[in-house]
């Protein structure tokens, strides 16, 4: 079995920063793929930024040269630093990962249970 689990969310003022963390645990051989998505009310869970493995990165057009996703594969952890954070990124924020849990194994995905990232003045 897998965890993962975020933290760092919280209320935030217009430009203001917030960073955000995921670690995975468990029965964990191999993590590949790392992201991170979010939901805002009413609409669909939606892909803010993805990392392989070698740190080849992926942004959402509304998040470029303001977000910046990184990891650190001796803990699994994947990480979100957002700046210049906008009313638009309130919503909850998702991590995922793509696991093995052995050398022959399936690869899986797996979801953290989401963060609140709230911006308000």
């Amino acid at each position: 079995q897998v965890q993962l689990k975020e933290s760092g969310g919280g209320l935030v003022p217009p430009g203001g920063s917030l960073r955000l963390s995921c670690p995975a645990s468990g029965n964990i051989f191999i993590s590949f793929d790392m992201g991170w998505y979010r939901q805002r009310t009413a609409q669909a869970r939606e892909l803010v930024a993805s990392i392989s493995r070698s740190g080849g990165t992926n942004y959402a057009d509304s998040v470029k040269g303001r977000f910046t996703i990184s990891r650190d594969n001796n803990k699994n952890t994947v990480f979100l630093q957002m700046n210049s954070l906008n009313v638009e990124d309130t919503a909850v924020y998702y991590c995922n990962a793509v696991i093995r849990s052995s050398s022959m194994g399936p690869l899986r995905t797996y979801w953290g249970q989401g963060t609140q990232v709230t911006v308000s003045s």
